[in-house]
């Protein structure tokens, strides 16, 4: 047995499987934390006839999944140990396929590794599967990297690089998909592995998962992940890669020896710099790239045209956006934190939507036309328009 990993196992009025649970575990790993979530069952007593094969803390109320493993991911971290398996209480997960996290792990260590189940397993909630997807689509968008199960509960986490109880903000379910986002945007290597799932019947299962407040509070969450992605993140990342070998490599695939003319190029770079001007944050790439794809302009020079945006660059396209739509609205252009008041403060929000607009159609046709006038003085004569 590995001494340096150790179980962690949210639970909450999952007394009647919770035994077998820690039982299964404790074939594999030699410690065990349970968190119990504030039960109102009989999982207190099935805890205390566990004695020594189990280290128990307790939330006095029910604080949600994601607290719970905030809790036991933090205790394993003080503790010393290097990583934390996360397994949950209801019997869904095979204690058996621990040893397959502990072989992974040699190969890629510091990584998380997520326990990616069989989708269309008997009896497997149609919810969890739909909320599965949803989620695989969000964290893809929101890190680049394709997982096929986002939400499994049986995981293994690195504890001794992070503060679970500091670096995370969400407490419920919404904890898991927080958590491997957070990961990936810090170069941490996220994974799946293959693992066996059960279901129980519907007139058995226990299930916390609350289908309505559960979906909301993560679109919530992907919400605000999208917005970092737009105002940081995609930003960063494609300053990280703004070196001499990486520019000259992108002008040689992208531009000198590109099949698309003068014209088509560009009119991607004007789409590009239009939508990272727009203010729908956090939704500006994604719709540049399919606006891109509809119309048939590289994607690639589009998404790196609406990069426009990135934070240096962000008080100047508010102030431009605000002071063009002073202008066209005849309105004078003085922002005062003295008059906050509702109307004032629609007024203002009309000024910078409008200039908005017509501010990032000016940028857009400027970028186009100095693009389309520089890329006919020095790349190779090609058809201006096809």
């Amino acid at each position: 047995m590995r001494h340096d990993v150790v179980a962690v196992v949210p639970t909450y009025n999952n007394g009647r499987t919770l035994r077998d649970v820690v039982l299964g575990i404790r074939e594999y790993l030699r410690d065990v934390i349970v968190v119990d979530d504030g039960s109102t069952d009989d999982t207190p007593s099935v805890l205390s006839s566990l004695g020594d094969a189990v280290r128990v803390i307790r939330h006095p109320s029910n604080r949600g999944k994601g607290n719970a493993l905030k809790t036991g991911l933090s205790e394993a971290r003080r503790s010393g140990y290097r990583y934390a398996i996360t397994i949950d209480s209801d019997g869904q997960h095979f204690p058996s396929d621990i040893p397959s996290f502990l072989s992974e792990i040699e190969k890629t260590p510091g990584a998380v590794l997520v326990g990616a189940r069989n989708i269309s397993a008997e009896n497997m909630p149609g919810k969890n599967s739909f909320a599965n997807r949803f989620s695989n689509f969000w964290y893809r968008l929101e890190t680049g990297n394709r997982l096929s199960d986002t939400q499994s509960g049986f995981r293994l986490y690195p504890v001794q690089d992070t503060d679970y109880s500091k670096w995370w903000y969400t407490g419920k379910y919404e904890f898991e998909l927080e958590a491997i986002v957070f990961a990936s945007w810090r170069g941490v290597t996220v994974r799946n592995i293959p693992v066996k799932v059960y279901y129980q019947p519907p007139g058995e299962r226990v299930s916390h998962f609350r289908p309505f407040r559960d979906f909301f509070r993560i679109s919530v969450l992907n919400t605000v992940l999208v917005l970092v992605c737009a105002l940081w993140i995609w930003p960063r990342n494609f300053l990280r890669n703004f070196s001499r070998k990486n520019i000259g490599a992108f002008y040689r695939r992208h531009i000198a020896n590109a099949t698309e003319s003068n014209f088509r190029i560009a009119a991607a770079v004007a789409l590009g710099v239009f939508m990272g001007i727009v203010p729908i944050w956090g939704y500006q790439m994604i719709t540049a790239v399919a606006i891109a794809h509809f119309l048939r302009l590289n994607k690639v020079i589009t998404v790196v045209a609406s990069n426009i945006s990135i934070p240096p660059m962000i008080p100047l396209i508010l102030y431009g956006s605000y002071y063009t739509g002073c202008k066209v609205l005849g309105r004078p252009c003085s922002l005062s934190m003295g008059d906050i008041s509702l109307e004032n403060t629609f007024s203002v929000l009309e000024q910078y939507v409008t200039g908005s607009f017509i501010f990032a159609a000016a940028c857009s046709l400027l970028a186009g036309l100095l693009t389309w006038a520089l890329l006919c003085l020095f790349r190779r004569r090609r058809s201006t328009w096809a």
